[in-house]
Formats: structure tokens, sequence, C-alpha cells
């Protein structure tokens, strides 16, 4: 079964000192003697002046700053205030991902929820009021139909307004994704 966006976290912090070689308090500590506190300062920091890896990177600056100090489930409850019936296609799209085994990663954001194998192959955002875009990531695939181009970490988005548009075919999108994200 797959891991809980805390589980995962956890098991990144106690791999911290095996596969950076400090801690996260110790991190916590270069962090706070650079005076950086925006996360993308602090993750250039980390990889360009300490050789840490993306990853390690991004959850050492989302501590530094307290964005993992809020639990995902407020994080995605936060997404959908105001847009409350576009969230039974957030957990269509979530339910169906989760079958796909113990290497998926889902990660909520401040105004999405990424997807990630060993990269990111899904992006789940609601947009408006009326609509979740879903970003999948299909590089080298052509645009075509409901499957539009995209620029950023998704190379594809579909529209979606409702349940009944996450079918088959989306399906299909979104599991070509996750094969080529292993």
């Amino acid at each position: 079964m797959a891991k809980s966006p805390e589980e995962l976290a956890q098991t990144m912090i106690d791999n911290l000192p095996e596969k950076t070689g400090k801690s996260l308090d110790e991190w916590q500590k270069v962090v706070a003697a650079t005076g950086a506190a925006k996360h993308g300062e602090i993750v250039k920091i980390l990889k360009g002046e300490h050789g840490v890896t993306h990853g390690f990177a991004n959850l050492i600056a989302q501590k530094c700053i307290g964005n993992l100090d809020v639990s995902t489930d407020d994080l995605v409850a936060n997404q959908y205030k105001g847009k409350e019936s576009l969230k039974p296609i957030h957990d269509a799209i979530v339910d169906f991902v989760k079958t796909f085994g113990s290497e998926l990663e889902i990660s909520p954001k401040k105004t999405s929820v990424s997807l990630r194998r060993k990269k990111q192959f899904a992006l789940i955002q609601p947009s408006t009021k009326t609509r979740i875009d879903l970003g999948i990531n299909l590089k080298g695939e052509p645009p075509q139909g409901r499957l539009e181009a995209m620029s950023g970490m998704c190379t594809h988005k579909v529209r979606l307004s409702g349940v009944d548009e996450f079918d088959e075919e989306v399906r299909a999108w979104v599991k070509a994704a996750f094969d080529r994200a292993g």
C-alpha cells in the first residue's frame, strides 16, 4: 500500500543523515545561518552550495519555512474552499493513482497536488470554481483532443469539470505518465 505524504516525509527525514551527511536540525541551522527565507532561495543554496538532491532540498526548505507543519488534509481542504463541487474529481483521481503501488507519492502543496513516482508524472490543480486542470507529463506525445499542450513540469493538461470526464482515456494517459516516471 502507498505511504501517506506524512509517512514519506518522515522516511526522508529519517534518511537525511545517511543521504546528506546532516540531520534535519543540522540542515535547519545551516539554512538559518544563510539568512534565506524563501523556499526557492533555500533550495538553490542547498543544491548549489551543498550538493543536496532536489527532493531533500525541497523537504528541508519546507521544514525551514513551516510548510510541512500544515497537515496535508488542510492543504487539500483549503484548495477546495469555494470549489467544493470539484473535490469528488480530485478524490477520483487520487483513488485511481493509489492503485499504482508503493512507488507512488501524493504530495499536496498550497494550490495543487503533485503526483510523483521517481519524478512528477501528474498534477491536480483546481484552477477555477468549475474546473480542475489535470497536468500530465507525457513528453513526446502530440496534443490530441482533450489532451492539450502545457508548459512547465507537466507537458499536457486535461480540463475536468465532472467526475465522468475522468474516464478511461484520461486514466490511460495518467497510467502511461506514471509508467514513464519510473
